[in-house]
């Protein structure tokens, strides 16, 4: 069974930085897609990091480059995001979800491509 979890999610104000982690059991596939999407209030689940899980090769949106950092641990079982310079527009919850590639490269973000999500956690950025 596929299970992703993100932690680390929480209020900061305008400038700081948080790290959220995503825990991923059950999901083995190493030529994969590990991508971070977020969901605001009244927007719509937009991808702002991918990583492609067997080299480690990142991708982002224009939203987040140069200040959100995606990365995963030497055993790829967690998937990490460094953001930093937060903005109040950042605020949204966080999902983690994961697709094998099939095709379609991990700087494709259409979230209906991926079939295994986490819970997700909130993120708030305060001004």
């Amino acid at each position: 069974q596929v299970q992703l979890l993100e932690s680390g999610g929480g209020s900061v104000e305008a400038g700081g930085s948080l790290t959220l982690s995503c825990a991923v059991s059950g999901f083995d596939d190493s030529f994969a897609c590990m991508t971070w999407f977020r969901q605001g209030p009244e927007k719509e689940r937009e991808g702002v990091a991918s990583l492609y899980r067997f080299r480690g090769d990142t991708y982002y949106a224009d939203s987040v480059q140069g200040r959100f950092t995606v990365s995963q641990d030497n055993a790829k079982t967690t998937l990490y995001l460094q953001m930093d310079s937060l903005k109040p527009e950042d605020t949204a919850m966080y999902y983690c979800a994961a697709r094998p590639v099939r095709g379609h490269g991990c700087d494709n973000f259409e979230a209906h491509r991926f079939g295994y999500w986490g819970q997700g956690t909130q993120v708030t950025v305060s001004s």
